[in-house]
């Protein structure tokens, strides 16, 4: 991993104020922790809460973490956060490492969320899942639809109006429908407990040759729906299988180690809040062993749905998460430049460095891997619920 890395670049700019929680991979109990970040210590939280998702059923679960670490009610400064860091950073299989900060919510994502990236999906539609034919298709597309489709507010009497024109044209999509028709796509990205998190390797099955990164922001919802927290991910991307047919989105989204979430849950409290989200500017750079380098930037602000519209269209009375959800917000990032070949655009090479950052929420940094290659996911529900039934039982939420 790139040794510019460090805790001071990994937290938010603003971490002395940040209330951060996250797990970790502890040694010496063979399993997993949850942990509160405060300032150069990481404290074992786990008899306030044996996993994130109870943690975040709390009424203020902020105010609760922030006491139990005031008045050490059994709360200790296990480890110090520099260190932490950088065993992940390092992948170092004797020390603890940072997991995923969720374990029981389910990985939901919302597609096609930002009008950018929603005319690349058309443009691998149309080029059938073929890198070779995406520079003439966007030269097409872009002319037939022109800067007019930007300001189109979904499911509006203009969209309808927009959506009549395409078909006309024979230009219509379904990556149109989810992007500016009524209703946004939200599907399953990954199993519980099978993302990775800050320093692991991300997956690129061996049979995709097109394919990138996709820097978002994700939002942290208890079981009441309730918008708890925030942090980074990448819903790591097959550009060619879903470009064959959208029915392909499992084997183009969901493989081993194709979510990468972190490095930590900021919950929101006074000094961070929703509305601050909604500003976030999501920085992206890939750096690949042969020199090359990318940078990309996903402005929250630019999506066209509320976060609100995108978690009733998630959470409600049609379906109900007991556990919570962690839910990919999309990305207004759609690689479009050459890596080598003019014409054949992005593509990520083994080895390839992935930094996602902002100011708020720290840098989520991975590193590009064959799929087939990176360990294998084989901590379950099963094995979280006999390790938490060997660990003293947590204590009570207060009322």
């Amino acid at each position: 991993m790139n040794s510019r890395h460090t805790a001071a670049s990994v937290l938010p700019d603003d971490a002395g104020d940040a209330l951060l929680i996250g797990r970790i991979w502890d040694f010496e109990t063979a399993g997993p922790r949850v942990v509160a970040v405060h300032g150069e210590d990481m404290f074992d939280i786990q008899r306030l809460a044996g996993t994130v998702s109870e943690l975040l059923e709390r009424t203020d679960p902020a105010a609760d973490v922030r006491s139990a670490i005031a008045d050490s009610s059994g709360i200790e400064p296990r480890w110090k956060t520099a260190d932490v860091v950088e065993a992940s950073l390092r992948q170092e299989t004797s020390r603890p490492c940072l997991l995923a900060p969720v374990d029981l919510q389910v990985i939901k994502a919302c597609g096609v969320t930002f009008v950018d990236s929603m005319i690349e999906r058309v443009i691998e539609e149309r080029c059938g899942g073929e890198a070779s034919r995406a520079t003439a298709m966007r030269e097409l597309v872009g002319k037939a639809l022109g800067g007019s489709i930007t300001a189109v507010r979904p499911g509006s009497l203009q969209a309808a109006e927009a959506k009549r024109v395409l078909i006309a044209e024979g230009l219509w999509s379904q990556y149109l429908e989810v992007g500016i028709g009524p209703d946004p796509e939200v599907f399953t990205k990954a199993p519980v407990l099978s993302s990775v998190g800050l320093g692991a390797g991300v997956g690129i099955p061996s049979f995709s040759s097109w394919n990138n990164p996709e820097p978002e922001l994700v939002l942290i919802v208890n079981s009441r729906g309730d918008v708890v927290g925030a942090t980074l991910g990448n819903d790591v991307n097959l550009r060619d299988v879903e470009g064959r047919s959208a029915l392909l989105l499992g084997k183009a989204k969901d493989n081993n180690a194709s979510s990468a979430l972190g490095p930590f849950i900021r919950l929101f409290d006074e000094g961070f809040t929703l509305d601050m989200v909604r500003q976030e500017e999501i920085l992206l750079r890939v750096e690949g062993t042969d020199g090359y380098a990318m940078e990309g930037r996903n402005s929250v602000a630019r999506i066209s749905r509320s976060f609100e519209e995108l978690v009733a269209a998630t959470f409600g009375p049609h379906h109900q998460y007991p556990d919570g959800f962690a839910l990919f917000t999309g990305t207004l990032f759609a690689p479009a430049q050459d890596r080598d070949t003019p014409g054949l655009g992005f593509t990520h090479k083994m080895g390839d460095v992935v930094t996602i950052k902002s100011r708020h929420l720290g840098s989520l940094v991975n590193h590009v891997a064959a799929a087939e290659e990176l360990p294998e996911w084989t901590f379950g529900v099963r094995q979280l619920f006999n390790y938490l039934s060997s660990q003293e039982p947590a204590t009570p939420a207060r009322s």
